[in-house]
């Protein structure tokens, strides 16, 4: 039974890369195809790059890797992530295990409904034109409504329709209406910004304006997904630190991005690191998800922390993030790139909602991880590591010379480019070193 599977894959980080691909391929079931996608990393051909873009000259890669433990309402996932920043897809799988002592993490999510904007100008009166509009709103609705639409007869389609009014601009009164939009598993821009364009002759007659922008809302705060999950101080104490005090650090880190906007802004990255990178493996638009998190973050008039952290009567950690989450599982590069598509097999997500739900875990379980690091040994400790790393890479080390030259500068506290460089060539000068 597919629920019986674990993602806890003790060791997994130590296989080799063929291993952990043969790991994937027998949990998720990944055709030899498949399989080979992921080995020769042949996500995009030349004829596919060049349809998807203007001007294309060739394909810029990423790394694609893989959160395990991750338990989200009772079921196990494997999580892709396609980042380039150290240490993310680690820091997630180490808090997704962490929830686990809590139960994993526990998530719901609104009706899939997008907002499309109609930007109404030179309208006589404001208010006589809202009321008009509104006391037409089922015909409108069923200007968008065509039954032979494909969304339509999936059970999606325009909801409502809202009118706001903007008295006085720099370019004079302005009327705003506002159709909600049910997108179902798609994103939705396609069919909400053609259902916008279909209404705007009809608005221009009611209302006597002109019809201005036609455009979606990316600030979707009517498609929000929210993820929770706690934390017991067994499984926060560290070899210094008691769990309790564990708790207690990270509320106040946590407390300290809700109250400042400077730490909010790096708070909520460590969030989107996580977010951002599940939304690109999948093939979504992590632009347009990013610009609503950060619009919704600053929702009350000032820029705060996404998420919230607190501690119960037991004293054990708890933490929420909710964020406006406009991603499909239909449509898109979601559909077209050979490497999303075996991102959406290895999830096996069934719903753009579901999608939204394991997305938003794994923001919250990055921002987790994130701080307790800070709250605890500090972040530098495990960055810096990886960043010998990386130098040692970019100095020319390959195999398992680069251990060594890693061992070796952090021995050191010499984590520098010209240093690595200078253990690389004297690896090479002296084979017998390495």
């Amino acid at each position: 039974m597919e629920n019986q599977r674990s993602s806890r894959l003790p060791g997994f980080y130590q296989k080799s890369l063929p291993e952990r691909i043969g790991i994937i391929a027998k949990w998720v079931g990944l055709s030899q195809a498949e399989q080979a996608i992921l080995e020769n990393a042949t996500g995009l051909s030349p004829q596919q790059v060049n349809q998807m873009v203007e001007n294309a000259l060739g394909v810029y890669g990423l790394p694609l890797g893989v959160a395990t433990n991750f338990q989200i309402n009772g079921k196990d996932y494997l999580i892709p992530m396609v980042i380039e920043e150290p240490s993310v897809v680690a820091a997630c799988s180490f808090a997704a295990r962490m929830a686990r002592s809590g139960g994993g993490f526990t998530t719901s999510s609104d009706e899939p409904v997008m907002i499309g904007q109609i930007q109404v100008l030179d309208v006589e009166n404001l208010q006589v034109a809202a009321d008009q509009i509104l006391a037409e709103r089922e015909s409108l609705l069923a200007l968008v409504n065509d039954p032979d639409l494909t969304i339509i007869k999936l059970g999606g389609g325009g909801r409502d329709i809202e009118v706001r009014q903007f008295r006085q601009t720099t370019i004079g009164p302005m009327l705003v209406v506002d159709l909600l939009y049910d997108t179902r598993d798609a994103m939705g821009a396609n069919a909400i910004n053609t259902a916008c364009e279909k209404l705007a002759p009809a608005i221009e007659r009611i209302t006597g304006g002109r019809v201005n922008l036609r455009i979606l809302s990316n600030l979707s705060d009517r498609r929000k997904a929210t993820a929770s999950c706690l934390m017991t101080t067994e499984a926060l104490t560290t070899k210094n630190m008691p769990g309790a005090l564990v708790a207690k650090s990270i509320v106040e880190a946590a407390v300290f991005a809700e109250v400042d906007p400077y730490r909010a802004t790096t708070h909520n990255k460590g969030v989107m690191n996580g977010v951002d990178a599940v939304v690109i493996a999948t093939g979504n638009d992590w632009r347009a998800v990013e610009a609503g998190a950060h619009a919704y973050a600053a929702r009350d008039g000032r820029y705060t922390s996404m998420t919230r952290w607190w501690q119960d009567e037991n004293g054990n950690l708890r933490g929420m993030l909710t964020l406006p989450m406009a991603v499909g599982t239909v449509g898109g590069a979601t559909k077209v790139h050979p490497t999303a598509q075996i991102a959406m097999k290895i999830l096996g997500v069934s719903s753009a909602r579901e999608l939204a739900e394991v997305i938003v875990s794994v923001g919250l379980a990055q921002n987790f991880a994130a701080i307790r690091a800070l709250a605890t040994e500090g972040i530098q400790a495990g960055h810096m590591a990886l960043h010998a790393r990386q130098l040692a890479l970019a100095a020319g080390a390959q195999g398992e010379m680069v251990n060594r030259i890693v061992e070796t500068m952090i021995a050191e506290g010499n984590i520098r480019l010209d240093r690595a460089k200078s253990l690389v060539k004297a690896v090479l000068d002296k084979p017998n070193l390495a």
